[in-house]
């Protein structure tokens, strides 16, 4: 991978690859002479969610970074059966498929990963014209861990066209890393003489951010020379979100912690989010009648209990529950419900066992306070005394509170009766923010239905 792989395989994740997978099933149907029709419509949409979550999970583009194109050729092609089989799958069981004509989606199946195969193929010999397969000759200014590690991928990886030739660094033989396999060229000092001397074409700087008056010295010097300038920040000893490269206003700028849902991300959390909240509030309204009536008639009080909570940014929100004590807490001190709480209305303790009492939070959703998928939102309270105990508490609202989590599919549901468990709560909710995919939604989900009909930790 060269240093332009980044913007490239950005363009065809979030342009090029959507293009084409609905593209040619709007060019199948126009060879077929089938009328575009709203179903198609549909099938275009689906299939564009459903491959994006796919591939996510599935990550193509590391092989593509690593020059493995038949590895590469083999995930593309792989990502696209599942997608299939999910698109099979959902019309047979919903009966859509009976509005298509197979030939124009049999097309559609076989053209796709050939089609994806061959723009990729195109657009990276468009972007990289060979450039006759000239190795660059590459030194590392700093010989520490992350310089290291960079000398070794080029030695692994040989598509990187990158030979590094040696270290320089002014640390004494007693402080460098073990395991370097380059010589030591110099001093930091005797490089631009060396640069010079040998006609290095790419240098890289591995220096700690403390180090900046030291860089831009040695940048002042290398003006004198033609070779290329990188630099290699350590921002691992950083602990890492979401970490990435971005710009504002044309300025690089590298990202150490920052929300997952940016950009293309955002919207396809929000629409997931509108679309299965508004389908499963219709589907369960004749329920949730009926629960607000007996919450009505089983105890005095409201049908919805109203609580203030932390949302997005540590904003705060107001969740709604049906109502299932006979208090209404929702001050500076809170005690979280516990096994045989005597506060339990009649009927609260099935509510709660059943996680019933959560189905109003949907509401929530549609409102766009909340997430079906994210870390569950504590009371302001709770939040009040956890943020001074535990490190990085707050960062779990860098997204919006779900009604489901992945700490709650982990066996961290309910009441958290120690701190052990609220640290252990939160590990699992900074995790979801490292690793958020669609398909990681998708499994808690799935996992979410699992864990209620069991019953797991609930009262």
């Amino acid at each position: 991978m060269t240093v332009n792989d980044i913007p490239l395989i950005s363009f065809l994740q979030r342009v090029l690859d959507p293009l084409i997978v609905m593209g040619t099933l709007y060019l199948s149907a126009l060879w077929y002479r089938e009328p575009f029709s709203g179903y198609l419509l549909v099938l275009m949409v689906l299939a564009f969610f459903i491959s994006s979550a796919v591939y996510q999970h599935i990550d193509p583009y590391r092989t593509w970074r690593s020059g493995r194109m038949w590895a590469y050729a083999r995930d593309t092609v792989f990502g696209w059966c599942v997608t299939i089989a999910v698109l099979l799958f959902l019309g047979s069981s919903s009966g859509l498929k009976y509005y298509y004509d197979e030939r124009v989606v049999g097309a559609w199946f076989v053209a796709t990963p050939a089609i994806l195969l061959a723009s990729h193929i195109a657009v990276r010999m468009v972007n990289s014209p060979v450039r006759s397969r000239v190795v660059r000759s590459a030194v590392v200014v700093g010989a520490n861990d992350v310089g290291l590690k960079f000398a070794r991928i080029c030695d692994e990886q040989p598509n990187l066209f990158m030979a590094v030739r040696g270290f320089f660094d002014d640390r004494t033989d007693v402080r460098r890393p073990p395991g370097m396999r380059h010589p030591m060229l110099g001093k930091t000092g005797e490089l631009v003489r060396y640069v010079r001397e040998h006609g290095i074409k790419m240098i890289f700087i591995s220096q700690p951010l403390s180090a900046q008056p030291r860089i831009r010295k040695l940048i002042d010097e290398l003006q004198d020379t033609t070779a290329s300038i990188y630099f290699l920040p350590d921002v691992y000893i950083f602990d890492l979100m979401q970490a990435r490269f971005d710009n504002v206003g044309g300025m690089p700028v590298i990202a150490i912690r920052e929300s997952p849902f940016m950009g293309l991300n955002s919207t396809i959390k929000r629409v997931s989010d509108i679309v299965l909240s508004a389908i499963i509030l219709v589907l369960l309204a004749p329920l949730m009648a009926a629960i607000a009536l007996a919450v009505k008639l089983s105890s005095p009080g409201p049908v919805i209990f109203r609580q203030r909570r932390y949302g997005l940014y540590g904003e705060e929100i107001v969740v709604y529950k049906f109502r299932s004590m006979t208090v209404m807490e929702n001050g500076a001190e809170l005690v979280q419900a516990s096994r045989r709480d005597p506060r339990l209305t009649p009927i609260g303790a099935f509510l709660r066992r059943t996680s019933l009492d959560e189905l109003p939070q949907f509401v929530n959703v549609l409102q766009g306070r909340m997430s079906i998928v994210g870390p569950r939102p504590h009371a302001v309270a709770h939040n009040e005394q956890y943020r001074k105990l535990i490190k990085g508490y707050m960062l779990r609202h860098k997204v919006k509170p779900g009604i489901t989590g992945w700490a709650q599919v982990n066996g961290l549901r309910g009441e958290t009766a120690t701190l052990d468990k609220m640290e252990a709560r939160i590990q699992y909710d900074l995790d979801y923010l490292r690793n958020w995919s669609l398909w990681l939604d998708l499994w808690i989900i799935l996992r979410t239905v699992k864990v209620v009909l069991t019953r797991e930790n609930a009262f």
